[in-house]
């Protein structure tokens, strides 16, 4: 039973752009190794941009220094 686990900043995706994502990484799975879409388990977390950093500085620190 394959498990993929996604996170994302969460910045306005769409519901469809996530069940978009959630049926490519299933189908991927099933061309490239075999795994049975039926036991395939995609999550996507959304993380706020105050909580993810790159380089010892949030993204929103990072996005605002970029303007």
């Amino acid at each position: 039973m394959p498990y993929v686990n996604i996170r994302i900043t969460r910045e306005g995706v769409t519901a469809e752009q996530k069940a978009a994502l959630i049926r490519g990484v299933t189908e991927l799975l099933r061309t490239t190794l075999g795994k049975n879409p039926a036991t395939t388990v995609v999550v996507i977390d959304e993380v706020d941009t105050d909580n993810w950093g790159i380089g010892g500085e949030s993204v929103t620190t990072r996005r605002k220094a970029a303007k």
